[in-house]
């Protein structure tokens, strides 16, 4: 009986202290500020009446 006693025991503590873990993982992930989100690659803005630099072909 005391092998069994002792066996639940073992499960119970495991299961709280992976509870207690897991909690313990989430609150510090919460704690640390997320990173700016920052573009790798930015373009220019395209100009205001939508003409172009450049030329386009003429048709024709």
């Amino acid at each position: 009986m005391s092998r069994l006693l002792a066996a639940f025991l073992t499960c119970v503590a495991s299961a709280i202290l992976a509870t207690g873990a897991a909690f313990g993982i989430v609150a510090a992930l919460n704690v640390t500020p997320e990173p700016q989100n920052v573009p790798l690659v930015s373009f220019p803005d395209p100009p205001a009446n939508g003409a172009s630099s450049t030329p386009s072909p003429s048709a024709g």
